[in-house]
């Protein structure tokens, strides 16, 4: 047996229903069984983290549990021939970080189906400044492009353009020569938008419509949604004949009420990104996109870095109040 600690943040539930987070030791005897144990240099922080750690049962159902959906880091040990010690690899999504311990621990030991070997041309930390926000919005684009989406068409809409996906999806359609229209409720940061190569940006209420209509005036050829809600209502609605809109959040609101008009009298297509279960064979595609020709020039600009203390003590907590610009990247100090 291995009894060698590791340090991780251990988020834990008292017997009055409270929940307690704290970076402590556990022992490597405590991960679950898999085939490839991976010492974690690097994760990050996402929406979906910040829930786990503070009790939501709809993400983590057993506590004590050691959340981050995100891992990059090095093989230690594999019982499968197709990795090996020494091997830079990163996992993100499946059931990582949700009812498995995650990347906010020095190890994790997980399925080698889950397991994807780091892309030459991008560094582990590069692949966390990422981490399943990039992926999600690099996942996006990939569904438009594929339905035929192309930057001549007319103007691409991102909504939430400056949370994690947002911003990364602003900067990837931008570089590939799209007009896209960025939308924000921080109206501080049109500057910081239009580096990452937004055309035009819109404040939150400029954009959304709360009329009854079943169809408005058509606006953009696309979106990429990561707000749902009445956002997403408005989007399918002003959404031009034969476009597309990828839906890939819910910071607004999970729920959706709109007709079926946009769909049967302007044939739009509405694509659902879950980025978790994705097919490996699409998710090594994306992940070589994002190390190539999608690769994002400004991640440190986009960045924040934070130790496990740092995001205890601050980035959960304003991420749940919507109070971060781009990524926050959870260095483990390895």
């Amino acid at each position: 047996m291995n009894d060698e600690r590791y340090k991780a943040l251990v988020v834990t539930e008292t017997r009055d229903g409270r929940f307690l987070r704290d970076v402590t030791t556990r022992s490597v005897n405590q991960l679950p069984a898999g085939d490839v144990l991976i010492r974690v240099h690097y994760s990050s922080l996402n929406y979906k983290d910040a829930l786990s750690a503070t009790g939501s049962k709809g993400v983590t159902k057993n506590y004590p549990h050691v959340p981050g959906v995100d891992a990059a880091g090095v093989v230690e040990h594999s019982d499968v021939a197709v990795f090996s010690p020494g091997d830079e690899v990163l996992v993100t999504g499946y059931d990582l970080g949700s009812n498995t311990g995650g990347g906010w621990g020095e190890r994790i030991r997980v399925p080698a189906g889950w397991v994807v070997r780091r892309p030459d041309a991008l560094t582990l930390r590069e692949s966390m400044q990422y981490g399943t926000a990039g992926f999600t919005a690099a996942l996006s684009v990939y569904k438009l492009l594929h339905y035929g989406i192309k930057p001549d068409q007319g103007p691409i809409l991102v909504t939430g353009s400056t949370g994690g996906v947002g911003c990364i999806a602003v900067s990837i359609l931008g570089k590939l020569g799209f007009h896209v229209v960025a939308v924000t409720g921080k109206k501080d940061e049109k500057a910081f938008l239009r580096a990452l190569g937004a055309s035009e940006i819109f404040g939150r209420d400029e954009v959304i419509d709360q009329s009854v209509k079943p169809l408005l005036s058509t606006r953009w050829n696309a979106v990429v949604d990561t707000v749902g809600g009445p956002m997403l209502e408005t989007a399918l609605r002003k959404t031009r004949t034969e476009g597309a809109v990828a839906c890939c959040g819910n910071i607004g609101s999970a729920e959706l009420h709109t007709s079926i008009y946009p769909f049967i009298l302007r044939g739009i297509t509405l694509f659902g990104i879950g980025s978790a279960f994705t097919p490996r064979d699409i998710r090594v595609h994306v992940w070589q996109r994002l190390a190539s020709d999608w690769k994002v020039g400004a991640l440190d600009e986009l960045t924040i870095e934070a130790s496990l203390d740092e995001l205890n003590r601050t980035y959960i907590d304003r991420i749940l109040r919507g109070g971060i610009r781009g990524r926050v990247l959870v260095n483990l100090g390895l």
